[in-house]
């Protein structure tokens, strides 16, 4: 592959402490990256740059780490536009509309579940997303979740088990018994594909003690824990996930003062997913109650095709900025570093010597273009592993 350097770089976001910069995104001016072997081998001043078989320009754009999307249901078959459209026209969002997603899902074939998961990524992938993580949920059987996770798994190791996402109708009144086959057969069949496992806490969903069964099952297995929490109203979710230790907890759009407090006493990740409140027209979180309390936070599409079918992170970028009150710079960690934090992972989401080497290239000065110039395609280019992906 032989070594690749990135120069004439307007603006370099490292985030890496120490810069001096006065900001979450250890900025650098005139800088370089040199890549060997799909990692960073060396960042610094340009006019310092070793010398390298082959050579970007940034052409004086701002250089990013590559955007760590940590929260996204790509397996799914099936279309829920005429239910984005009734929410528009001032119906509530309930989640009822999952079901309707498992019926098309399970009907699918393997092909076609493969093309729109290879679809979603190329997708993200054109809009600077490097690194993203993605569910089951869709399945609701034994067959359909493990082949859900193992399609998932070609694309991400970043892979969740979302069995507990809503009871399926073949179910319905029987949630004790659902759970204990989530428990047991199903958690079996899929864990061999998973890395994570996943509950929707919310009433009308899971309650906190079934939550808690799969979450302790789950970790047993070897599985790290994630949690919906707080989307629809107040719950349980936030606390039972800090209890438990996990990575991140989702949603987090109606917290108590004892959630806040919770979050920012612990390592968990609050992950904050805007593009569900832009499509459902409901309240946005308050990501500046988190982040004044000291909360660690990130930012993810939820990407799938009920409550959020976008998958651009520049997109979820601009509106944590318009309407959850972050500034440019926290948004943009929340969207790399953040989402990193959330996935428990310390080699992307930054741009420093050892790192992968994820990283895209702006059509534009600094990162304030990313809210500042909401819907333009500014990704000129991507490299994933210090690969050039695609080019606008």
């Amino acid at each position: 592959m032989g070594s690749l350097l990135v120069d004439d770089i307007g603006e370099l976001v490292t985030n890496v402490a120490g810069t001096g910069d006065g900001s979450p995104l250890g900025l650098r001016r005139d800088a370089a990256v040199l890549i060997e072997d799909g990692r960073v081998a060396w960042v610094g001043p340009a006019r310092y740059a070793p010398a390298a078989d082959r050579r970007i320009d940034a052409q004086g754009g701002a250089v990013l780490p590559g955007f760590v999307d940590s929260h996204a249901h790509l397996v799914f078959a099936g279309d829920r536009a005429a239910e984005f459209a009734a929410r528009m026209a001032g119906e509530p969002y309930t989640g009822g509309g999952i079901r309707t997603t498992v019926g098309a899902t399970r009907a699918a074939t393997d092909g076609q579940l493969r093309d729109t998961v290879r679809r979603l990524v190329g997708e993200a992938m054109r809009q600077g997303t490097t690194t993203i993580e993605t569910k089951s949920g869709y399945g609701l059987t034994v067959a359909d979740e493990a082949r859900s996770l193992r399609i998932a798994a070609e694309v991400t190791g970043e892979t969740t088990f979302l069995g507990a996402h809503v009871v399926p109708a073949e179910y319905a009144g029987r949630p004790d018994d659902y759970v204990g086959l989530v428990c047991g057969p199903m958690l079996a069949a899929a864990a061999p594909y998973a890395r994570w496992v996943d509950v929707f806490c919310e009433q009308g969903a899971f309650d906190a003690d079934h939550a808690r069964a799969i979450l302790t099952v789950g970790q047993a297995a070897g599985l790290g824990v994630r949690l919906h929490a707080n989307q629809l109203g107040p719950g349980p979710g936030v606390r039972l996930g800090v209890e438990l230790g996990a990575a991140s907890v989702d949603h987090c759009t109606h917290l108590s003062d004892a959630d806040v407090d919770a979050l920012a006493g612990s390592p968990t990740v609050a992950t904050l997913l805007p593009g569900a409140e832009f499509s459902t027209r409901s309240p946005y979180p308050d990501a500046r109650r988190l982040l004044d309390a000291g909360v660690t936070v990130a930012l993810a599409t939820d990407c799938n095709p009920g409550s959020s079918y976008t998958s651009s992170m520049p997109f979820c970028v601009a509106l944590a900025v318009r309407e959850m009150r972050m500034t440019p710079a926290e948004a943009v960690w929340a969207a790399t570093a953040g989402g990193a934090r959330a996935l428990r992972r310390d080699d992307v989401g930054v741009l420093r010597s050892g790192a992968r080497a994820d990283l895209i290239v702006l059509d534009a000065p600094s990162h304030l273009h990313l809210a500042y110039r909401p819907g333009v395609p500014l990704i000129r280019q991507v490299l994933h592993n210090g690969v050039p992906q695609c080019r606008s």
